[in-house]
């Protein structure tokens, strides 16, 4: 029988307004990620049993530490943290219970754990995991049923929940990288729309509380924002073929200086002529094949472009006598502009800004346990708007604020541009 669909969930506790779901409709969707987790591991347990090892590289993870690192989060936010009520105003270093695994701290504190032991660690065998991963959750939900019902008595568990759709998207991203299957439906080939048209106006970014919101994401910074064209879609293969036949590759007057450089290192190595894992990009015949976990696809012209790092997109944009859009553009089309036919969801997407901080911003007290953690790549990395095919729907919200730095493009990751 083949396995389910990922995922998939009861609609009710997978919509964002999860991220304001009180306690009954939270334990909900922690089952449900907790599920998801489980079903991760498996897929994961059968593709190691099948010859497919994780290498100790940057970026990757053994699926094993990952899910215990997930369980590990939750145990050692809640119901090992007694000041959890406190919510993000709780010290990152506040007092914590023991674990009931001896050496969880050990194993997937990764302040405790650096990346390069992990693979050394003798890890728990997998059935004494998955104990681990459903004595956490059930002790998750028994202190989440007399939890207070503020934004800071269930900050912590809406915490673990988004955390744990997080690792979800990464174990999947991972399986793209390392071609194990994973049985996930990609995104389908859209119907092309005129680019969008919106009035200026001033806009205040800044996810609104009540409900749980990322670091990242709290504000208000009200901005003033000129009239705007903006691509109903993301760009497409059919358009990223164009950009590859003109010789988009070989004409560094069409990159950033810093992403030239990026393009001629990967030269000199794996060779560069389209996004990664692409492995046959036809400029006569106009058809793309990328390999989708583990198997060659051929992209329509209409399905959006995937893997395409932050250089790659600018150069497309400099091509076309286009440009990136702001975060603040992309986020007004999405939020104002859907009933008109703005499209998101199918890929993240790349935008124009470096990441900064917004005015009094405070680090969440758990970002520094993973790779969440935003003001080390303040100035560096570049903001990523949407979502993907494979993130949560309850992680699906116009106003979320991701990042990464330029050169990623393992990412399940496109863009849209704006006229000059």
């Amino acid at each position: 029988m083949p396995p389910p669909v990922l995922g998939l969930a009861p609609q009710g506790i997978d919509l964002a307004d999860v991220r304001r779901a009180g306690s009954d409709r939270l334990s909900l969707a922690l089952m449900d990620a907790r599920n998801q987790t489980l079903q991760l591991l498996a897929l994961w347990e059968d593709a190691i049993a099948q010859g497919a090892p994780v290498p100790c590289e940057p970026g990757l993870e053994l699926p094993q530490w990952l899910a215990g690192h997930v369980a590990w989060f939750t145990e050692f936010w809640i119901a090992r943290n007694p000041r959890r009520a406190q919510g993000r105003r709780c010290a990152a270093d506040a007092p914590r219970l023991p674990s009931q695994e001896p050496t969880a701290d050990r194993w997937w504190n990764p302040l405790l754990a650096p990346h390069a032991r992990r693979w050394d660690m003798p890890l728990p065998e997998l059935g004494e995991l998955r104990r681990y991963l459903m004595e956490t959750v059930e002790a998750t939900l028994a202190l989440l049923e007399h939890a207070e019902p503020d934004d800071d008595g269930l900050y912590f568990y809406r915490a673990a929940l988004f955390h744990e759709d997080l690792r979800g998207e990464q174990l999947l991203r991972q399986a793209q990288a390392l071609g194990v299957a994973m049985p996930l439906p990609l995104p389908g080939a859209v119907a092309a729309r005129e680019p969008l048209l919106l009035p200026a106006c001033r806009w205040v970014l800044g996810a609104p509380e009540p409900g749980f919101v990322f670091d990242v994401e709290r504000g208000p910074l009200e901005v003033a924002v000129p009239a705007f064209e903006i691509d109903a879609q993301p760009v497409g293969w059919g358009a990223f073929v164009e950009f590859v036949d003109d010789g988009g590759y070989d004409r560094p007057e069409l990159w950033h200086p810093e992403g030239w450089a990026w393009l001629t290192a990967l030269a000199q190595g794996e060779g560069r002529r389209g996004p990664r894992h692409v492995e046959q990009i036809g400029v006569a015949s106009g058809a793309v094949m990328q390999t989708m976990f583990g198997r060659p696809t051929r992209m329509a012209a209409s399905q959006p472009a995937l893997h395409v790092s932050w250089w790659e997109a600018d150069a497309w944009a400099r091509w076309a006598g286009r440009r990136l859009p702001t975060e603040v553009e992309w986020e007004i089309a999405a939020t104002q502009a859907g009933s008109r036919g703005f499209r998101w969801g199918d890929v993240h997407e790349w935008t124009a800004g470096t990441l900064r901080p917004w005015p009094g911003f405070e680090p969440d007290p758990w970002t520094r346990h993973g790779e969440f953690e935003a003001e080390p790549l303040f100035g560096q990395a570049r903001v990523l708007r949407g979502a993907s095919f494979a993130t949560r729907a309850r992680l699906k919200w116009p106003r979320r604020r991701a990042f990464a730095l330029p050169g990623r493009d393992d990412l399940f990751v496109g863009f849209r541009t704006c006229a000059v």
